[in-house]
């Protein structure tokens, strides 16, 4: 597997879910992210973050907890701050994703 470049990832103003889809997988092992309702993204295990130029953000440990309201004062981490500014996101997409449904179909009639 070749690792991701910053070349290959678009700026930061343009990231969508369909133009990072078909990058590579990290080279690194897995981690679990679990959105929280109406809060951050709880990433726990071996995982690698990194900036939208390539460069290494040290989380200073195993688990942590990403900003999904973009209004933390410590941007990637949360500080609670969607609390008292009334994000609301669920857990989970209220419906499936068509292109995950596509996948698992492939993957399905594969073996």
């Amino acid at each position: 597997m070749r690792p991701e470049t910053p070349a290959e990832i678009p700026a930061v103003d343009d990231v969508t879910d369909e133009q990072v889809r078909d990058l590579p997988p990290a080279a690194e092992p897995t981690a679990t992210i679990t959105p929280y309702r109406d809060g951050p993204l709880i990433v726990r295990g071996d995982f690698r973050l990194v900036d939208d130029e390539g460069n290494e953000i040290d989380p200073g440990r195993k688990t942590v907890a990403l900003c999904r309201c973009g209004k933390s004062g410590i941007k990637p981490f949360c500080d609670g701050t969607h609390k008292r500014s009334g994000f609301s996101s669920g857990s989970a997409p209220s419906r499936p994703r068509p292109s995950a449904q596509i996948f698992r179909r492939a993957e399905g009639s594969a073996g």
